[in-house]
């Protein structure tokens, strides 16, 4: 039996017999057809970076044909900031492979996640999902390689304390029950992910736990594994959708809030990319990291600053983002490090067989580890518009290709010791630095907005609008003016506890 398919989780796969990839207008209809199914969603992301959603019921079969061939019209100007209300009608167009069961509606419900298009019925330029696509063409186009990327969702669950079995505080990476009292709801969510064609790659408590006011805040991730870049935010987007569903249900309140109070871990969402081409992951040569990994990460260090625009984009960002923390602020890269920027994380180079060491009764495995080796950005949050951030990501990739001085930049910029320490601080002194606000994010890329809008990527609109939004933050001494106020910085905290 096809391996892709053997013990697929998404049940349209199971059904269907083919990779959702595959997926046709007429296998659409067959799966609602044979299986009772009474209602089509359209969902969507908007300028919030969050998913809307459209329900259609399915009156008869010449009306489903409709929708899944037609789309439908949305009001562009309620999304979208930069569209204007007198020429603010798109068509949405579902995109069949993201087909997946909705397992809240009691109503049985076929979801899909929708592109959008312009009057003339063209790809929306500003859209989030087209501005990603075009960023993987220029990349493929550029370096004749595929883009692929992976995202470690972080966030908080919130519920009553409970007396029995207390965690440690700070102290919740990988616990177990009963000190950890959100492992079954976090399995749920993805039961649910991996049924709607997420590919997640393990999921954990995090590090951050405490108590305040009778309530109880624990920290959990949920990690994927490398996909195309388009598919990774189009996974991240309906496991927000999902985690944030399930907990509505099960009365817990959740947050991907980059910071929630001071004192206490910030949920980050790390994202890890790997170059691929033919098949086969680019990032290791004879077991050390590639000069085309080096080329990438150059890119990804001069484009850091502007990076935060997309990955860091609510004031609070920058709460986490605070020196001697395990969340960056210098713009530098290195080995198994988490006080650098860009990390590059232990890749399964060891020559030997762990798997015929750790069970002596097993054959060598001759298993090709290579496939493993990412790079890990480490500076966006939860805030981030997904498809920006990726698109991002991959413009900053490509740029490390097209700059003759990419190793150099490599180089110059490698650490191999924590900066933290007082006998490095001449190594931090030299690095450059994060933004430290919304506004100063804003201004790196109005410097840097030329690289972005190369090749069509980013619209000069939408590149607009992300610095209006972050200018008008007006944030640039809010860290220094809230140190030390409490109560300041928890109103801070509520104003944007549900972003993205």
């Amino acid at each position: 039996m096809d391996r892709e398919l053997a013990l697929n989780p998404n049940v349209l796969v199971s059904y269907l017999g083919k990779p959702a990839k595959e997926f046709t207008k007429e296998d659409i209809i067959r799966y609602i057809e044979e299986n009772g199914i009474q209602m089509v969603n359209f969902m969507y992301p908007a300028g919030d970076g969050r998913l809307k959603t459209l329900n259609f019921v399915i009156n008869n079969l010449a009306y489903l044909d409709a929708i899944l061939t037609c789309g439908e019209r949305v009001d562009g100007s309620s999304l979208f900031p930069f569209i204007e209300a007198g020429s603010s009608d798109l068509y949405v167009i579902p995109r069949f492979k993201t087909a997946f069961l909705d397992p809240f509606a009691e109503i049985p419900t076929l979801s899909m996640l929708c592109s959008y298009f312009n009057k003339d019925g063209e790809p929306l330029e500003s859209s989030p999902e087209n501005t990603l696509e075009k960023a993987c063409r220029a990349f493929n186009e550029v370096t004749g390689m595929e883009f692929q990327a992976m995202g470690e969702l972080e966030y908080y669950v919130i519920a009553p304390d409970e007396e029995a079995f207390p965690a440690t505080d700070q102290k919740g990476y990988h616990e177990s029950a009963p000190y950890a009292k959100f492992n079954e709801f976090r399995t749920r969510c993805m039961a649910y992910i991996a049924q709607a064609g997420g590919q997640i790659k393990y999921g954990h408590s995090e590090v951050g736990n405490f108590s305040i006011d009778g309530m109880v805040y624990e920290q959990n991730e949920i990690e994927f594994l490398p996909v195309r870049a388009q598919d990774a935010a189009d996974q991240l987007m309906i496991a927000k959708w999902i985690i944030r569903n399930l907990a509505y249900q099960m009365g817990y309140d959740i947050t991907f809030a980059p910071k929630i109070t001071t004192g206490k871990a910030g949920s980050g969402l790390h994202v890890h990319m790997r170059i691929v081409k033919d098949g086969q992951n680019q990032m290791l040569d004879n077991g050390v990291l590639s000069e085309t990994a080096r080329k990438a990460i150059a890119g990804m260090m001069v484009l850091a600053p502007s990076i935060t625009a997309f990955g860091n984009t609510n004031p609070t960002s920058y709460f986490r983002l605070v020196p001697h923390q395990e969340a960056p602020t210098n713009i530098c890269w290195g080995d198994r490090n988490r006080s650098v920027l860009v990390r590059v994380p232990l890749g399964w180079a060891a020559k030997t067989d762990m798997c015929k060491i750790a069970n002596p009764l097993e054959n060598l495995s001759n298993y090709d580890t290579s496939q493993k080796q990412t790079v890990e950005m480490r500076s966006p949050d939860g805030s981030a518009d997904l498809y920006q951030l990726l698109a991002g990501l991959a413009v900053a990739c490509r740029y490390g290709f097209e700059i003759d001085n990419g190793l150099e930049i490599a180089e110059k910029t490698y650490v191999n010791v924590n900066i933290h320490k007082e006998e490095n601080a001449d190594k931090l002194n030299s690095l450059e630095q994060l933004p430290d606000s919304c506004a100063a994010s804003a201004e790196c890329l109005a410097k840097q907005r030329a690289i972005f809008e190369k090749y069509n990527v980013f619209s000069p609109a939408m590149i607009d609008g992300i610095i209006k939004k972050l200018s008008s933050y007006d944030d640039r001494t809010l860290r220094a003016e809230l140190d030390g106020n409490q109560p300041a910085m928890l109103e801070l905290v509520k104003k944007y506890f549900h972003c993205g």
